[in-house]
């Protein structure tokens, strides 16, 4: 097989492609659990508290990040859309009929 004349090689890089972390976490959650650690250290003078948040939100940033790296950018902008249909939930309707006396 001949490649066309206009084709283009580009050569991709493994590295750019990936996603920027620290500690295993995506950078902003990262971020988040240092500063929400911090806070509490700051707020409620408790070095062992400070620290124990800050521990708990990196593994929950981990779990996250592995899950999908993105999970911020989905979480933040689903309220900006409405809900779709889906034909393949069903949801019970209740009628309720209620008669009026017209007359009286």
């Amino acid at each position: 097989m001949s490649k066309p004349a206009d084709a283009r090689v580009s050569p991709v890089f493994k590295a750019m492609n990936r996603p920027l972390t620290v500690l295993g976490a995506e950078r902003r959650l990262f971020f988040v659990a240092l500063i929400s650690g911090g806070a509490i250290f700051s707020l409620l003078h408790s070095l062992f508290g400070g620290i124990a948040l800050f521990v708990v939100g990196v593994v929950i940033a981990r779990r996250a990040t592995k899950y999908d790296v993105e999970i911020l950018k989905v979480l933040f902008n689903s309220g900006k859309f409405r809900r779709r249909y889906d034909p393949m939930k069903r949801e019970e309707t209740q009628i309720r009929i209620a008669r009026r006396d017209v007359q009286g």
